[in-house]
């Protein structure tokens, strides 16, 4: 029952977060090419495009956008799953991660661990902790006493990944999952802070 109150609220945040980008941009775009988001610099006040990733969309929108990462990417996801098949999909955004570490990006990574209530969650989180930490990535816990459900990546303090799709297989492949991507200084700033109150309470 928790995990079913836990998926429905995640379901009414990112209604909540679409029908907002609709009220404030009722213009916005909805392609997933990357290209097609509003480059940086443009007046803030004016409408931010939305590119909506359905499905499958969201794999390539963000390895593409990793792997043009410049100086830094955030990210806080509530499982990601490694270490089944290499040519799987959650593998080849940890490969990517670890290029970019290696070529200077400062990447971070937030993974959610239940503190005993979800044991396999735990464990298939705490795999992917210990491949990114020994690869020179920065991994975090958050604090057993509270569930981060979240499901976002901020990258260069100017992109942002937000929506249902965790990094498994399953969300990345198969099933019926949406997210969105935009470019937005204000909106990135926003969220990092947000990511960094979270990486000050974790382990």
């Amino acid at each position: 029952m928790a995990v079913i109150r836990r998926n429905l609220f995640s379901l009414k945040a990112t209604i909540l977060f679409f029908v907002c980008c609709i009220v404030l941009c009722a213009g916005g775009v909805s392609s997933a090419s990357a290209e097609s988001a509003k480059p940086a610099g443009q007046d803030e006040a004016s409408c931010v495009p939305v590119v909506v990733l359905k499905n499958r969309e969201y794999y390539p929108a963000l390895t593409k956008a990793i792997g043009e990462a410049q100086k830094e990417i955030l990210m806080s996801f509530f499982l990601f799953k490694t270490g089944v098949n290499k040519k799987n999909y959650p593998d080849r955004i940890a490969s990517h991660l670890i290029r970019a570490a290696k070529r200077g990006v400062i990447v971070k990574v937030i993974l959610e661990q239940t503190g005993g209530r979800d044991g396999k969650l735990d464990e298939e989180n705490a795999a992917t902790g210990r491949l990114l930490q020994n690869a020179g990535i920065n991994v975090y816990f958050d604090a057993p006493r509270k569930t981060t459900h979240t499901k976002l990546v901020v990258i260069d303090r100017n992109i942002v990944f937000s929506g249902s799709h965790n990094l498994t297989q399953a969300a990345l492949k198969y099933n019926n999952e949406i997210s969105v991507m935009f470019v937005s200084r204000d909106s990135a700033e926003e969220a990092r802070a947000y990511l960094l109150a979270i990486i000050k309470e974790a382990r």
